[in-house]
């Protein structure tokens, strides 16, 4: 068990104001410089060129490629669709040199121009570089752009032999970069039909059993394509529990259309009565069985997930380890609606600090945060884990971990994101009835996006505590004003001259979010343990 980090000299107060209301400690410092550290382990674990790096590699004469051997002959050709892909296609050709023939990447619109503003130049191809780059899906929508990407993907493919080795490149946001329809549907269809789809309610399932059934390329479609070359998909994750069936949409991954699945689908919210003549043509075609579906699931294909949340969460695991912190990972599949998810932490922090306590936690305490694990999306044995290991890391530091993607009730007009909205609601929690947290139990809470991008701001995230709501209110600010009008943004960047929030600038990388409770007692002190479990 790790011990705790500070003794009396950790607890000295740094007062802004006479009342000491919203100064800030030393030890709470800390730990925003601790969290921060954190954060950055998790995003740094998971860019293109450390995770190419981990999976790919040339010895001697066979190239590696996820643990699989392959004899390169001048034979590797690359391809790739998503947000993350041109720094992993970057990483690709400086470890392949001379035995990359050709490529071809679809990459979001602008995302050059952003990343060499960033100062990612490493995430950039090299001039004379053998791939060819192309920008589209303005708005991560399929467009005209990403449509002519993804034919020149589909003829690179189609032009293999046996000899040939495809490297697929593949991250968040694959799907709308490799928009195929297949003919006689137009885009224009398609996109209409899956935003009507969307409107009456579909599951994201529902959703992606109609994109792959009306795709030239997606649900195996790609892998299809380069039959009977050898195919190797690296697969940069931003799903929950990381399916690579989903991930934009499952390009190199068998997929058996089903067109009485579809039908149902269609019927279910009432538009096939409207569908269009080429859709009806297309389900009415599918077959379900053939030598390309055969393919799709064979030994000349293999899906591999490199990067993902869980990757991060470990990453930020053996940093706070190094930092003194006992890690335990709550679970990287968090979901719900943020006010969910806020309460989650919330409770789970109330435990920690009932837990160091004679009494210990209440057990109606307990049974609330269990009862919140569906709503969260975190199993039952994930939590009873957790508060196990809550109650035996008493008077010592702990790091909470989990990652996933909430979501957040749009119900105002200001300016966010969810992961600084999910701050400023943690804060609302841990402030409840004034300061329900004392000082001989620092806490600290931070969420952010790996991407660096949360929501239409310049921050990835924002460090929250207990003294937040205090401080806002010192100054004028109401939380609850800004989270009625979903502005955290504004919140954290008039609070204390933003110093909370995280900015890191675009990573190039995406995983998803990283949310990090850092929770700090201290060894010595039980009468403030005691008071600490009564409030």
């Amino acid at each position: 068990m790790a011990s705790g980090l500070c003794g009396a000299a950790g607890s000295v107060l740094l007062s802004s104001a006479p009342s000491g209301l919203g100064g800030r400690s030393r030890k709470m410092m800390t730990l925003w410089t601790q969290g921060r550290e954190v954060f950055g382990a998790a995003v740094s674990a998971v860019l293109p060129e450390n995770m190419m790096r981990g999976r790919l590699a040339l010895q001697g004469e066979r190239l590696l490629v996820d643990g699989r051997s392959f004899a390169p002959t001048g034979n590797v050709h690359l391809v790739g669709f998503g947000k993350a892909v041109l720094g992993m296609a970057a990483a690709a050709e400086r470890i392949l040199g001379d035995h990359l023939v050709r490529g071809v990447v679809s990459v979001p619109h602008g995302i050059q121009e952003a990343l060499r503003q960033a100062g990612k130049g490493e995430m950039l191809l090299r001039p004379d570089s053998r791939i060819t780059v192309l920008e589209g899906a303005r708005h991560n929508l399929p467009d005209r752009d990403a449509m002519e990407a993804a034919s020149a993907i589909r003829e690179l493919a189609s032009g293999l032999t046996e000899q040939d080795l495809l490297l697929v490149l593949i991250s968040g946001g694959g799907s709308a970069l490799l928009p195929a329809p297949t003919p006689p549907i137009t885009l224009e269809e398609k996109q209409s039909l899956t935003r009507q789809l969307a409107a009456q309610g579909a599951t994201i399932q529902e959703l992606n059993t109609l994109r792959k059934a009306l795709s030239q390329l997606k649900g195996g479609g790609l892998a299809r394509c380069a039959h009977p070359a050898q195919v190797v998909s690296l697969i940069l994750s931003d799903v929950i529990a990381d399916p690579p069936e989903l991930i934009a949409s499952g390009p190199t991954v068998p997929s058996l259309a089903d067109p009485g699945e579809c039908w149902a689908i269609l019927e279910r919210y009432g538009l096939r009565s409207s569908l269009p003549q080429s859709v009806r043509d297309v389900l009415s075609g599918l077959g379900g069985t053939g030598t390309g579906q055969e393919q799709a699931g064979s030994g000349l294909v293999h899906n591999a997930i490199i990067g993902s949340n869980t990757l991060a969460l470990e990453a930020a695991s053996a940093r706070a380890q190094e930092l003194g912190f006992l890690p335990v990972v709550l679970s990287p599949a968090v979901c719900g609606e943020v006010q969910a998810v806020s309460r989650l932490y919330g409770l789970l922090v109330r435990f920690a600090s009932q837990a160091q306590s004679e009494e210990g936690p209440e057990g109606s305490l307990r049974e609330a945060i269990l009862g919140m694990g569906p709503e969260v999306g975190v199993p039952d044995w994930d939590l009873r884990h957790t508060l196990k290991v809550l109650e035996e890391c008493r008077g010592g530091a702990l790091c909470l971990l989990s990652g996933g993607e909430p979501t957040v009730q749009l119900r105002g007009k200001g300016k966010g994101g969810r992961n600084q909205e999910l701050a400023l609601r943690v804060a609302v929690e841990l402030g409840q009835g004034g300061s329900s947290l004392p000082a001989p139990l620092g806490v600290a809470f931070l969420s952010g996006g790996t991407d660096g991008q949360d929501g239409p701001t310049d921050a990835a995230g924002a460090i929250a505590d207990s003294l937040l709501v205090l401080e806002a209110r010192e100054q004028g600010l109401d939380p609850a004003e800004f989270l009625d009008n979903n502005d955290s943004y504004t919140f954290f960047t008039r609070l204390s001259g933003g110093d909370r929030l995280i900015r890191t600038g675009l990573t190039g990388t995406n995983v998803m979010d990283v949310h990090l409770v850092l929770i700090r007692g201290e060894e010595a002190g039980s009468g403030a343990h005691a008071a600490l479990g009564k409030s």
